[in-house]
């Protein structure tokens, strides 16, 4: 298996640059993309599909499927990978915004609803508390429905995480992104172990819970590093994992160092499956919440 290193790291950024034929695809046709994006614009809801610029918004929106990014469009982390608006003023939580959510699932009939957020580290809670109002009112509108909810770390805050795990999503997701070498560079503030123990916690408050956790892959990481955090995810008792093909969303940005063709995404996933994940979901083009319901483990 071949070593990734900063060796690979190209000498113009990404946007000047040609991808790669597996990371070109077709845009998706029909009408579907634009009600999603009309009843998303009606509801006066964010997703992240906007706001972190995935490459998957069109096949999504075209599906009807969207994930939610509640608590406003304004990060409180200064992440070098995600194009989400940072380092501003905060917006003021919206006591509506559940049911608005929960609203916009029904209407787009969603069978797994997605709900993530920017970071908050000004609330006190981080969040956590409107977390649990949108998977109430979620469950109250369409009770058939699986819940995800992809959270910050807030700050390690143990109330915080119980007060989600309390609300008893299907699946408690956090994304660790990259490996433990890179985190100060890729997360800003945040804590490679700070997050495994938020997985942790989830498990020892409900260890029936799925847990799950993505990273972000061709920032420079090598695949020793990979097995590293993907034995500490094991540690944790992480049900599902998720790694796709990092791009930067501008020149801001980190810049790529490697595009991975398919078929090396295929070696890893498989060599990981072996640690005894239940789910392993890995490719260029996939994301944490891309597809989330088919990646639920039964």
């Amino acid at each position: 298996m071949r070593t990734l290193t900063l060796l690979d790291k190209p000498t113009a950024p990404l946007a000047q640059r040609r991808l790669p034929d597996w990371l070109k695809r077709p845009l998706p046709t029909g009408n579907e993309n634009y009600f999603t994006h009309g009843l998303i614009e009606e509801l006066q809801l964010e997703t992240v599909c906007e706001s972190a610029r995935c490459p998957n918004r069109p096949a999504c929106w075209s599906r009807r499927a969207a994930t939610f990014m509640v608590l406003g469009n304004m990060c409180t982390r200064p992440c070098g990978f995600c194009s989400v608006p940072k380092m501003g003023t905060p917006e003021n939580v919206q006591a509506d915004e559940p049911s608005r959510l929960a609203e916009a699932a029904f209407r787009l009939g969603l069978k797994h609803v997605v709900i993530t957020s920017v970071t908050r580290d000004d609330l006190p809670d981080g969040g956590a508390g409107h977390f649990a109002a949108c998977i109430h009112a979620v469950r109250e509108r369409m009770p058939s429905a699986g819940v995800e909810v992809l959270t910050p770390d807030f700050q390690g805050d143990i109330a915080a995480i119980d007060t989600v795990t309390h609300a008893k999503p299907d699946v408690f997701n956090h994304n660790l992104e990259t490996v433990a070498r890179l985190h100060r560079v890729v997360r800003g503030r945040a804590e490679y172990r700070r997050s495994l123990n938020l997985l942790a916690r989830v498990k020892q408050v409900n260890p029936t819970m799925t847990t799950k956790a993505g990273l972000m892959l061709g920032i420079g990481e090598t695949v020793e590093e990979l097995f590293d955090v993907f034995a500490d995810l094991r540690a944790v008792d992480c049900d599902v994992l998720t790694f796709g093909q990092y791009l930067a969303p501008t020149l801001k940005h980190i810049p790529v160092a490697r595009f991975l063709p398919p078929e090396e995404f295929d070696s890893i996933a498989a060599q990981a499956r072996l640690l005894g994940f239940k789910r392993v979901v890995a490719g260029p083009y996939v994301r944490s919440s891309y597809h989330a319901d088919d990646m639920v483990p039964h």
